[in-house]
């Protein structure tokens, strides 16, 4: 009898709160997602994007907030865009804005990005980071309309830090690749190792000499060469790769001339999310989203889907789709997302990053969880990985 009465009482404020939106007018809150299109070749023909890659956790996203939205008289709709290398991002920008689109979930490399932000300063246009992990972005290029929800190259060094320093793996071999992306991601590497206690015996870079990832690397070629390319470095226990450009990492696991686990850009890899995810409930996230798209969900999907998942989040808590409003409840002291990694997420009001436990999977299961336990922080764990307020040369106002 107490159940039935209290799915009653529920029907019944499900119902009210129906009424009352349709009373007020319902309002279509429209994202836009603009994205270049994924053309670098991989190492793994395993890991070929596919083209709905971070769109189709949009989608997903758009779909949960229209499960609740419609209860409060608001509809979410997504308008993909594609934009080639070299267009211009205040185009697409006015192409969206045309269709009454303030909110862009944006997938861009970091030069596109900032031109986006800049087109739409004082338009109101609120602009979601999935895809870019430079720490310039949340730094001393950091914009107000700019939310990160993709984790940074440090966040995800130091991530991989606190593990291989609890692990006591302290001493480090260093591979970069020889690409701008690369370095970033081995300056974050070094920072880390840093911070943590961890030492760096030796760096050495890895040219790409062009050609295919996989057609001009058999199998018997790589064996012979990553051997090689590993000899004669000083004792150390665990070779960490900065190849965000996806040129040799994916050849060490099992090819080094010691034998040495590999982490980073292979082997155990620091990542906001991963197609083998399933604690905290990711599991029923993991399957709705393989029922719509067909595949794993991977970080980009992810980001993606956190990022829209926060639009509706902020729009059924304060009951508007005016872009400031939603500005000021993400930006406020209430405002927290639940995306199933263990704890609520928020954003770092010093530089619109959000906040977020670091996965370390090795492609097929989840094998820790950063922060470590030990690694504290006097506000929150969280911000034990990045670069804390301090810190940060992010000014937003």
């Amino acid at each position: 009898m107490i159940m039935r009465g209290v799915f009653a009482a529920f029907a019944a404020l499900l119902l009210f709160m129906a009424a009352s939106a349709r009373a007020a007018g319902s309002a279509e809150i429209k994202i836009g997602f603009l994205r270049e299109p994924h053309r670098q070749e991989t190492v793994s023909i395993l890991d070929s994007p596919s083209a709905e890659e971070g769109i189709a956790g949009a989608k997903l996203a758009v779909e949960d907030n229209n499960t609740t939205g419609r209860f409060l008289g608001q509809t979410f709709a997504i308008e993909d865009r594609l934009l080639d290398p070299g267009g211009s991002p205040a185009a697409a920008l006015d192409d969206l804005l045309s269709w009454g689109v303030f909110f862009i979930v944006a997938d861009l490399p970091t030069p596109t990005l900032l031109a986006l932000a800049d087109a739409a300063r004082d338009k109101g246009v609120l602009i979601f980071n999935v895809g870019a992990a430079e720490d310039s972005l949340r730094e001393e290029n950091c914009r107000p309309s700019v939310f990160h929800i993709a984790p940074s190259h440090s966040m995800l060094a130091d991530g991989l830090a606190q593990y291989l320093v609890w692990k006591q793996w302290k001493r480090w071999f260093l591979m970069k690749g020889s690409h701008p992306q690369d370095q970033l991601f081995a300056a974050a590497l070094e920072r880390a190792a840093k911070k943590f206690g961890a030492k760096i015996v030796e760096e050495r870079v890895y040219e790409d000499t062009g050609g295919g990832r996989r057609s001009d690397s058999g199998s018997v070629q790589t064996q012979r060469l990553i051997p090689v390319a590993t000899q004669n470095a000083p004792a150390y226990d665990v070779l960490v790769a900065a190849d965000e450009s996806e040129v040799f990492a994916g050849y060490l696991p099992y090819r080094t001339w010691d034998p040495r686990p590999v982490a980073g850009s292979a082997g155990l890899k620091p990542l906001s999310w991963d197609g083998s995810h399933e604690q905290w409930g990711a599991v029923q996230l993991q399957n709705r989203f393989m029922k719509l798209a067909s595949r794993r969900m991977n970080a980009l999907d992810n980001n993606a889907w956190v990022a829209v998942r926060m639009i509706g989040e902020a729009a059924s808590r304060t009951g508007s789709s005016d872009p400031s409003v939603i500005r000021a409840y993400l930006t406020g002291p209430d405002f927290s997302i639940a995306a199933f990694k263990g704890q609520k997420q928020t954003l770092r009001r010093w530089n619109q990053q959000l906040r977020q436990p670091i996965l370390l999977g090795d492609g097929r299961t989840i094998v820790s969880v950063s922060p470590q336990e030990g690694f504290l922080h006097q506000t929150s764990e969280l911000d034990a990985l990045g670069i804390d307020e301090p810190e940060t040369k992010c000014k937003l106002h």
